[in-house]
């Protein structure tokens, strides 16, 4: 059954960030005895919330480190990523294209865990927030993925209720299935576009896939 709209995680599906977050975190927490590996971040970071992360990296310490001594660097580590990430937003021009083909036949949606001042202005940047119909964050909603709340809340938004979702991390798919969401999941942005295309049969419809006047 075709989709009624196509909601997008943002890191991992849209944009290639994580490894950002990843060296940010990595300097911020050094100090604390903490020595951050890509190999534990994926595994316990990614996809899931604010909280639950700083308690991944609390766990990850050398030298005991509580969660109240861990926040106060947040802010810090979210002005460090944003900073960079604001220097060339890492969408792949192909995803940028997709967008604007996408934006002329599906209502769409951004659902994420991260927080609006962190994204939004890097949607502004790379040219692509007017693509969105809605956009949700991690303020937006009380239970964060992997509950299913997220994406009922942009369902509801758009009024729809055969979304098919992009999501790349455990928690988000967790997240969209618990939504009674068919999602298919992405292992880097630069296949967004072909996985999108192969799932939407737009290979054999060209003349509705034209870009945008």
């Amino acid at each position: 059954m075709e989709p009624d709209a196509l909601f997008f995680d943002f890191d991992g599906v849209l944009v290639d960030s994580e490894p950002v977050h990843y060296q940010c975190w990595r300097e911020i927490v050094r100090p604390l005895s903490i020595d951050l590996t890509w190999d534990y971040y994926r595994r316990e970071c990614i996809g899931v919330t604010d909280r639950a992360m700083l308690e991944a990296l609390v766990r990850a310490a050398q030298a005991p480190v509580t969660l109240d001594q861990l926040w106060p660097h947040y802010p810090r580590k979210k002005a460090l990523f944003r900073e960079r990430m604001l220097r060339r937003v890492p969408i792949p021009d192909n995803v940028k294209a997709l967008l604007a083909e996408l934006y002329r036949h599906y209502r769409l949606a951004l659902v994420t865990s991260s927080g609006r001042a962190e994204v939004e202005p890097l949607l502004e940047a790379a040219g692509v927030r007017g693509f969105f119909h809605t956009l949700v964050f991690g303020e937006d909603v009380a239970r964060h993925k992997p509950a299913p709340d997220p994406y009922l809340l942009a369902a509801r938004r758009l009024s729809v209720q055969r979304p098919l979702v992009f999501e790349d991390s455990a928690a988000g798919l967790e997240s969209a299935r618990a939504a009674g969401f068919q999602v298919i999941q992405v292992s880097k942005p630069g296949e967004l576009a072909s996985l999108v295309r192969r799932q939407l049969g737009c290979a054999t419809r060209p003349s509705e896939w034209s870009q945008p006047e």
